[in-house]
This record gives structure tokens, sequence and C-alpha cells, in this order.
């Protein structure tokens, strides 16, 4: 039902009936989101929207710090494409090989993941292996991409840009020591 443009609508007008304030941060094209938020509303009575805001004004009961390392755009996209270039040379395509043999297909989440389904697109001759490696490195880039919206948007993050400590992971260690010490979340003398 859900994969059908008929199915992704009838589900979104489920949604949008017992939630509409998830049908403002969910796209009717996320499935696997309208499900879930559907699942949740018919489990537990509540809208997800309501409980999503409650879990979002709760205090941690834990003393944390939250540090996110951050650098230029051009510097990551170019380790993202050096690290799927990597995963070629270490045996991605051999692995998808093997798995295919053990009977496992598109349809598997586990095949769902970066770079499976993209060679197992390739090795099923819907397009040649080199389309397979710029999409997974497309890919890869867009994952990025949201991950950095994601902590965007996270409470309490601590954002340090790698580039200003010149790439020094020992500085970057160090900056991050006096900010736990400054918080009082690191006892002095470790």
């Amino acid at each position: 039902i859900g994969n059908s443009p008929e199915g992704k609508e009838t589900l979104y007008k489920m949604l949008m009936q017992a939630d509409p304030e998830s049908c403002e941060k969910i796209h009717k094209n996320n499935v696997k989101r309208v499900i879930r938020a559907l699942e949740f509303y018919k489990t537990t009575g509540k809208r997800i929207s309501d409980h999503n805001l409650e879990e979002a004004q709760k205090e941690s009961p834990y003393r944390f710090a939250y540090f996110v390392l951050n650098d230029n755009r051009s510097r990551l996209y170019e380790r993202i494409d050096r690290r799927v270039d990597q995963m070629m040379e270490a045996g991605l395509v051999k692995e998808v090989q093997a798995l295919m043999e053990r009977g496992c297909t598109i349809g598997d989440t586990s095949m769902q993941g970066l770079g499976y389904k993209e060679i197992l697109h390739a090795l099923n001759g819907e397009y040649d292996m080199d389309r397979a490696v710029y999409l997974i490195k497309r890919e890869s880039r867009h994952f990025a991409k949201r991950q950095l919206t994601w902590f965007k948007r996270e409470r309490d993050v601590i954002w340090l840009d790698k580039e200003a400590f010149a790439y020094d992971n020992d500085a970057i260690l160090a900056q991050m020591l006096r900010i736990l010490k400054e918080r009082k979340l690191l006892e002095e003398g470790k």
C-alpha cells in the first residue's frame, strides 16, 4: 500500500486526520515516518507530535557535553569520496555479491544501506559500476548534509571547527577538555 502513489496519499490522509501537526514536519513521500507516526498513534492513543514536544522539553538527568566536529564542505566531500574509493578497493563489490548469493535482495532492509543498494543495482545490470560509485559518493554527501542539519536542530551543541584548529587532533581534544572543565563536567587533574 505504501509504495504506490495512491497508497502514499491514503497513508498521509490518515496521518492528517490523526495528527495534522506531524504532517507539517513529515513529507508525504517519507512513507516510513508516516507509518511510524500512525503506528505510534494507534498503539498509544497519543499523537507523535505531542510526544516529540514532551520529549524535547525534558531536561536530561545526565551531565554531558555534546560536541560536533565540523569541517568545510569541500574538504568533507573530498574525504567522503576518498572513503568510498577505499570501500571499493577493500571489496565492497565482493561483499554485495556474497550477500546476493545468500539470497539478499534489494527489498531487504539490510540492502538499503549506503553503498549496498547502488552496488546491487549495478550487479543486476541496471547501470554500470562507475555510475554506482558516483551514486554512492553523491548519496553519502547528501547523508552528511542531513547529519549536519540534524545537529543544528539539537540543543546545547558545541561546534568545533576542525579548520580553526589547523586539523590538529591534540588541539581539538585540549579544547574539549577545557570546555568540560569550565562546565565542571570533568574533574581537575584528569
